[in-house]
This record gives C-alpha cells, structure tokens and sequence, in this order.
C-alpha cells in the first residue's frame, strides 16, 4: 500500500454523545467491547453512556442511562457475560415503546448507538435508525420536545458488533464470545475423555446451537470426535447404520472410547430432530455400549472470555467508535466485523439478510446451499472434518507409491501435535505411505524414522508438546547424512512443522539442492511456535495457547494486586525478539505498558511510565502491570525496570516482578491453535500431493522438484491461506533477530496504549471503507479462506 496513513487525530467526538447497550444472549467478551467504545469514546472527547439492561433499559430510562467515566470499565475485561445486562424486551417491538426509547435518548443527547448483540437485536436497532426522524416529530406533535431538538438530533447512528457465542451470523469469521464457548466445550470434552478411557465409555456430548452447527463441528474437528450432528448437514439415509459401523470399528482398533457430538438443533434429512438421548438408545440398543449422555448448557456461555475474544471485542470496540465518528445520515448502519485478520465494516442489513437465507435454505432442504451461505470458514470447517474423521477401508484408497515425511523442528509448540494427525490422515487418503521423523532434523540423520498408520495418531489432537518429539538443530550440519536417509527410505516429500528454526531448515535444504539431489522435492513448512516470528504468517501455531496462559496468569496476578492496593507487577514474557506475546498479552490483559524488542524505548520513556502510574494511583484503579518481552533491551532487563519502578515509585506503590518462563510453553492446546493447525496441515498436504504429481517424471521413475515454488510456507495473510516460498521470503527476514521485517501486530499497539490512557497516534487507513458481504464460489472454499 503506497496511501499516505491516514490518522484519526483529526476525527473528533466533542459535542457527540455516544450510548453503549448490550442485547439478546450474553456472549463472553462482551465487556472487552464496552470497556473499548467507552475508552475509545473519552479518548476522542464524547460523552459515552451506559444503556442498562439493553433495549429494555433504553425504554425504561432514568437511571438505566447513565454518563460513564474512564475509571466505568476498569476490571471488567477478564469478566464473562456483560456487566451491564442485557434482557429480552418487548416494548421495543412496538411503536410506543421506540417512541419512549427515542425520547430517552434525545433528553441525553444520544445520537450514536453502539449495539452489542444477535442479528435479533441488530435488525431492531435498524428498524429504529429508519423511523427515528419519523418518531421524532411525533415525540415533537406531542410536545415532549422542541422543534430545536428535532434539528439537532436528526439523525441517529447505529454501529453493531455481534456478540453470540453460536458464530450464527454471516460476514463475520468469528463473533465475539465464539472461542470462548469452544474454549469451554473443549475443557469439558478433555475431561470427559479421561473418564470415558479409563471405562471404555461412548460419550453423547450436546452442545449449543439451535439453528447453526458452528460450535458443535469446530468442536469435533478440535477433539477428533467419531461423528457430528448438525443443523446445516443432516446425515443421509440409513446413517444409524453407518455410525454404528463406524464406533465398532473404532472399538476394534484398540480405541477405548467413542465422542458423539450433537448440536442442539441437529436434525436428520427429512428434517426431524436428532437428540441427544435418541443417539445415546441408538448405540446401547445396537452395540450395548456403556454409553453416557451430557448436556453442555450454559456452562458454555459462562466464564473468563478467552485472549482471542478480547482482542477482538477491544478491536472492534475501537472500530466502532471510528466509524460512529465518520458516519454521515447517508452511510447505512454497519457491523464491524472479521474476516480474516482484518476488522471490515459492513452493512448490517446486508449481514442479516444473508443469515436468514441460511435459515430460509435449511428449512427448504437446500443443505448444500446453506453450507455455502455460512461462509468459507464453515465450509472449510466441515470439508476438513470429512476428510479426518472417516477412514476409507484400503481396497478404496488410491495408491501413489510415494512416501511423505513429517518431522517437528524447533522447540515445542500446542497444536503441533494436532498438525502432524492431519497431515498423517490426509496423506494417507491421498494415497501415500507416511513417515514419522523423531527428535527433528538430529533423529533424521540417525535414521528415526517409522512408518505412521492412521490409527497412530488418533487422540493426538489434545496433546500439548510435541509426541514426535523436537530438536532446535539444524540441518547444515547433518546435510549427507539426511540424503542419505532420504535415498534410504525413498522419501518424495518432506513436511516440517515447526517455527524459525523450520523455517530456515526449509532454505538450507533449498540451497543444498545443487548438491544433493535427494533434496528436490516437495518441501512444505507450517509455522508453528509459541513467538509467532516466523515471516510469511500472521499467525504460528501455538501462539494463542501461550496467550492464553499468560492472559490467565495476569489476571491472577491483577487480583493479587487488586487486594493489596497501590501495587505494580512487572511480567517477562518469552517470544525471543519478537514482541508478540508481550504486546498481545498487556492488550488482552488490560495492561498499562508492554516493553518490546520493535518499538525502541529509552530511560525518558521508562520515567513517562512511572509517571504514568504515580497519576493512576491517585484514581480508584490502584494497581498496575507492565509486561516486558524477555529480549526487548539487552540493558534495560527485568530487574533494572523492577528496581527503576522501586525507587521512583517509593512512597506511592511498591513493585513485584515474575518472569513467567515455560509455563508459556506447555498446557493443552487451545481450541484456537487444534483447530488451525488441523485446517493448514490438511491443505499443505494437499498442496504436497499436487505437487508431487506435477514433479514425478515417468521415464526416471522418481520425483524432481528444483523450483523455488517447490519449498514453501504456507501462512495466514491478513484474509487468506498463501504458500510462499522460503526463497522469496528471505528478503522479507531481520536473521540476526529471528524477526519478520514488518510486523502486522504492531498496527494494534497503540490500542494497547489508548486503552490505558496514553496519548498516541493510531494509523487508521485500514478501516474506513465499507465493505459489502461478499457470496463466494465454492472454489474460493478451496483456496483461501482458513
């Protein structure tokens, strides 16, 4: 992008009044989002309310409109639900009650709407935009208010922000509360899976989602369920006999327990529900399996939302008070959405449409249809879950005749595990024989390589670590010794997963090349480290479970200080250079500082933080926390920061610190990561097949890769999945820091810094335009989207 940034200095809110509601069912988040238009609202100088009670409040007014200050929304961003209650209501539904509501608002001087809810809640906040004029001068014909206010507060401006923990609502690839719901299935389903081991047990597991299977099918894609029910893909004809079949002969294999995932609106193909009791009698009528039924519920609405769900609600928090500020009475009312990794603007009525299509379509029977209109992201989810979780019997398995190998490079990272199952499967339904390579490019050179079957790698999607096990070595050292592995076990292919060590194992073995022919083939890297720093990704496999844990451990220690008052905690987070977790973390944590590697600081800067906190402390927010990235400044360590803290802070707050270390390493993976190493894993190994076809020369008999495209990393950019080859992102790399020379995440740094009172300028070129929901083909399924 060539456009000079553009800045929202020069949007100011001084006059405007902004009213904050959240509506329908709560979602975990939901306060990230007001805490962010509250903050983001003062920092531009509106005037920000609290709407209590959603629509409700907004009818009943007094004291369910209240101003609100900075000091409003501290400690709410680690609290599930919403703080500031949300409730069906009736009233609004009729004309009277929009009447009173308007009037409410134009006694405040409300004429900016920030509504957090369903696509119930927001289509109810159109309808108000449209007939506000019209109620207006009605409330005017009445005499409740003057021809001045009619003038003044012509129009009414409505930004929505979708808060629903089904994902139900189509523009958006994730809604806020969404990851946490998973975040809460996947805990539940974990634990099951020890109990149901230890007894040989079937689980029936039902999960919410009355009209939209999004939970129940990333879910059964993240603990490698034997069978799913859902709304947009009823099973077909004679399916009890199928998934009977099926657990047999999962039991036969030696698998001690079968999950059976049902969404609570699932239904089979002539529209009928399924239960959940109705699978449970199915499988002890048909095999007399112990079987045991559980019903999720509201667990999965409950709870601490998780790192992923606050940096998207604070993300769109802030974007909606940027397009509240830009909205002219001809933009029509937008949500703010994601897609990809980027926050879109879209038309609200255009979202909404398009999810009661899906509904139209399920009722129709037009099934494959209603897939379609979910978005790319859900048609990958299901086409992926297809593909793992049914073993094709061998006589119906195409044969290739070549050999793929899998090795983890690097230290450990959560998802890695989850990874090497897909690609395992994948390639085995392809038609190839897999390999597993033990202890990294080291164990290669020894010749610790196995033949991996299917049933090898189930139950390894929830493992934490790396099974395969893992070494930092590169492959420089070990060049013949590989080639000869190589020649040895007839490898055609190689997968590495794992992070900049992979990476750059991936441009030694391309440079060698011209001296080993054993190394022209197919090689596909998937980053995976807890540092996200490798280049030619947004995001590596594993970051988002060390987010988690270090999220967690902040908050513990944000209650901590919250009891002893007047108290500031330093925290070192790992990440090697890369500022990543340090950054992410203090944005999901409510922190006031994060030191990093990217953004150079000096002593002048460190006083300003002191500063900075000695002011908080005079407020009712008496504690703080500063993250540091464990490499951020080779002078400025963990202990000079704690005793610079100490000694100017004397007399005002005291200091601790804690070096978080290993912890960030370990732990299960988050659905998060299960899910998109699962996803990359399953299209790299697809990509390897293709290619492995296009380089198999017929007359020598063996595969010849020596292109540049023929070693690639497949990454996340921005919106799409793209493999790029190592050779070309060399140019793109800072060797000497293990960095990426640009930096995605650094566009967020100054919300961070927003967020906590500081004053800065935030680049806002990227948002702005209005978008319209785009209906994809079913090819793009294939190609882009994650």
């Amino acid at each position: 992008m060539d456009h000079q940034p553009k800045f929202f200095e020069n949007l100011s809110g001084t006059g405007k009044a902004i009213g904050v509601l959240t509506s329908g069912g709560d979602a975990q988040g939901m306060n990230a989002a007001v805490r962010a238009v509250v903050r983001m609202g003062i920092y531009v100088k509106a005037k920000v309310y609290f709407v209590y009670e959603g629509y409700q409040g907004m009818v009943d007014g007094g004291d369910n409109i209240v101003e609100v200050s900075w000091e409003s929304v501290s400690s709410i961003l680690q609290v599930g639900g919403t703080v500031i209650g949300s409730a069906r209501c009736k009233s609004f539904r009729t004309r009277e009650g929009r009447l009173q509501a308007a009037y409410n608002l134009v006694q405040r001087g409300i004429t900016n709407l920030c509504v957090i809810g369903g696509d119930g809640s927001l289509t109810g906040a159109n309808l108000f935009r449209e007939e506000w004029s019209g109620l207006l001068e009605e409330l005017a014909q009445k005499g409740k208010i003057d021809e001045e206010a009619v003038k003044k507060y012509a129009y009414l401006n409505i930004v929505g922000m979708v808060g629903s923990i089904d994902n139900d609502f189509c523009g958006t690839d994730m809604t806020i509360g969404t990851d946490s719901a998973l975040h809460r299935i996947i805990e539940v389903v974990d634990a099951i899976m020890t109990t149901a081991q230890s007894h040989q047990r079937t689980f029936v597991l039902e999960v919410m989602g009355r009209h939209c299977g999004y939970l129940a099918l990333v879910s059964a894609l993240a603990c490698g369920a034997d069978w799913v029910f859902i709304p947009e893909y009823p099973p077909e004809e004679g399916w009890e006999d199928s998934m009977c079949v099926k657990l047999s002969e999962n039991r036969a294999r030696k698998k001690r327990l079968n999950i059976i995932i049902v969404a609570e609106g699932a239904i089979d193909c002539h529209n009928k529900p399924i239960t959940s009791e109705k699978v449970k009698d199915l499988v002890v009528q048909r095999l007399g399996f112990d079987t045991r039924v559980t019903i999720l519920g509201h667990v999965q609405r409950g709870g601490t939302p998780s790192a992923f769900d606050r940096i998207l609600a604070s993300r769109m928090g802030v974007e909606a008070v940027l397009a509240l500020l830009e909205a002219t009475p001809d933009t029509p009312a937008c949500v703010v959405s994601l897609s990809g990794n980027q926050a879109v603007r879209l038309p609200l009525m255009e979202c909404v449409q398009m999810t009661q299509e899906v509904q139209k379509a399920m009722d129709e029977g037009r099934f494959v249809e209603a897939v379609r209109l979910r978005g790319r992201s859900f048609e990958n989810n299901l086409n992926t879950y297809k593909l793992l979780s049914h073993k094709k019997p061998d006589a119906e398995l195409p044969k290739t005749n070549f050999n793929v190998a899998v090795l983890n490079v690097g230290a450990p990272a959560a998802g890695m595990n989850a990874a090497v199952r897909a690609a395992v499967r994948v390639g085995i339904t392809e038609g190839h024989k897999m390999f597993a390579v033990i202890d990294g490019f080291e164990g290669f050179a020894r010749g610790k390589i196995k033949e991996i079957s299917w049933g090898d790698v189930g139950g390894w999607t929830g493992q934490g670590g790396s099974i395969l096990g893992t070494k930092r070595t590169l492959p420089a050292k070990y060049l013949e010794k590989i080639a000869d592995q190589m020649r040895t076990n007839n490898i055609n292919a190689l997968m590495v997963i794992g992070g900049f060590e992979a990476y750059e194992s991936c441009l030694q073995l391309h440079e060698a090349r011209s001296c080993f022919e054993e190394f022209c083939v197919p090689i596909c890297v998937l980053p995976a480290t807890i540092s996200n720093n490798v280049p030619g990704t947004d995001f590596s496999i594993g970051a988002d479970t060390a987010l988690n844990a270090i999220v967690e451990t902040c908050d513990r220690i944000k209650q901590s200080a919250s009891g002893t008052k007047r108290r500031v905690f330093i925290i070192e987070t790992m990440g090697g250079y890369c500022g990543y977790l340090a950054n992410m973390g203090a944005l999901a944590a409510g922190a006031d500082a994060a030191y990093i590697f990217e953004e150079q600081f000096d002593i002048r800067e460190l006083q300003a933080n002191v500063e900075h906190l000695t002011e908080k402390m005079k407020t009712s927010i008496q504690r703080g926390l500063v993250l540091r990235n464990e490499n951020c400044n080779e002078n400025y360590t963990t202990d000079f920061i704690y005793q610079l803290y100490s000694e100017e802070g004397k007399g005002v707050f005291d200091c601790r610190k804690n070096v978080l270390g290993h912890m960030q390493q370990g732990g299960a993976p988050s659905p998060f990561d299960r899910n998109f190493g699962t996803k990359i894993s399953a299209k790299a190994m697809q990509w390897i097949s293709k290619k492995l076809k296009e380089t198999y020369r017929k007359e020598e008999g063996k595969v010849f890769a020596n292109t540049d495209d023929s070693v690639c990393l497949l990454g996340m950019r921005r919106r799409n999945l793209v493999f790029q080859p190592v050779a070309e992102l060399k140019n793109e790399t800072d060797f000497v820091h293990r960095i990426p020379m640009e930096q995605w995440w650094l566009k967020l740094r100054p919300l961070m810094k927003i967020l906590a009172k500081y004053k800065t300028s935030y680049d806002v070129s990227d948002s702005g335009q209005l978008e319209h929901v785009a209906m994809h083909s079913p090819k793009e399924a294939e190609t882009g989207a994650i």
